[in-house]
């Protein structure tokens, strides 16, 4: 008897929130559990193609995240034809190349290297820093001094390319990076494995003809990079200054716990950034930040300040790459 009372009085409820909220409904009728899917990678720009095909040698045979996102990002960090990443990559205005990395796994592990000199794969550096260390960070001559006592060989980063372009530069000494070219600087990388594991890499040279010593978002966890395996994943590219701010990949995930979908999320982050730009009567034009992100059913979002960003998807259909929608 008591459960029939009880069943007319939430058919009651219904009936009554229906008449005065009919969109209200979905509230109140169970909802199918969404398939996930995986294992997907997720990168940024379209050199991230290339780094999810390698990323996905790993996930297709079962590996972990964890170890397909630093395998995919070190391609790119090899490529001494990627000029914002790795060896190859643009340097500082002293013509010092200088990188920044960070990692995290599904169990929030973190490992991160900032203004690392000599080193190719910054990335791997940061795994280390997070297998093998009491903390999460190192950076400069420390972060060098650990890096060749893990057996990392140390070697020239500046290719005759980028030091001619540097020597170039120096005629005029103009800090003006060119928007999604010399102020984008990064690849991100999440990705979801068999196991419905998340993990995540981020790894950059920074912007071009920068100070010595300046650090932007890429290895500073819930800036660049955050991975809530309970969630999901974001990462983030274009100028750190502004994702730092804002705490910009902890906020795209942060939303996405709050129930928004990987691709509100990444909105929502862009228009406060923009808000602040806003705010602070600053121009917005020669700045550009994108945003990646995925949650635990494998759904993907990206979205940017304005137009010219784009992002890799690889999943079971294959790997695309995808312009990003624009706020401006």
């Amino acid at each position: 008897m008591s459960n029939r009372r009880n069943f007319i009085k939430k058919a009651g409820v219904l009936s009554a929130v229906l008449a005065l909220n009919p969109w209200k409904a979905e509230e109140f009728i169970p909802q199918k559990p969404k398939k996930i899917q995986k294992p997907v990678v997720l990168s940024t720009w379209n050199f991230g193609l290339k780094a999810n095909e390698e990323a996905w040698k790993i996930l297709s045979k079962g590996g972990k995240a964890l170890d397909a996102v630093e395998i995919g990002v070190r391609l790119v960090e090899n490529d001494p034809d990627e000029r914002s990443v790795g060896y190859g990559g643009r340097p500082d205005r002293d013509g010092r190349v200088t990188l920044d990395a960070c990692v995290m796994d599904e169990k929030a592990n973190i490992g991160s290297v900032a203004c690392l000199e000599n080193i190719k794969n910054p990335v791997s550096v940061a795994r280390a820093v997070m297998e093998k260390t009491p903390h999460v960070m190192l950076v400069g001559d420390g972060a060098l001094q650990f890096a060749v006592s893990q057996g990392f060989k140390k070697e020239n980063l500046l290719t005759p390319t980028s030091e001619k372009e540097w020597k170039q530069w120096l005629k005029t000494s103009e800090y003006k990076p060119v928007v999604n070219i010399e102020n984008h600087d990064t690849i991100g990388m999440i990705a979801m494995d068999e196991s419905g594991n998340l993990s995540g890499a981020c790894t950059t040279s920074g912007m071009a003809y920068k100070l010595h010593g300046r650090v932007g978002d890429s290895p500073i966890i819930g800036a660049g990079l955050f991975v809530d395996n309970e969630i999901g994943a974001a990462t983030a590219t274009g100028h750190g200054e502004e994702v730092i701010r804002t705490c910009g990949s902890f906020l795209v995930v942060e939303l996405m716990r709050q129930g928004k979908s990987p691709q509100q999320a990444c909105e929502e982050a862009v228009r406060r950034i923009y808000k602040n730009f806003v705010n602070q009567n600053r121009n917005v034009k020669d700045t550009q930040i994108g945003f990646i992100a995925m949650n635990k059913n494998g759904e993907t979002g990206a979205f940017c300040l304005q137009k010219g960003f784009n992002y890799a998807v690889y999943t079971s259909e294959g790997n695309v790459l995808i312009d990003a929608e624009s706020l401006i």
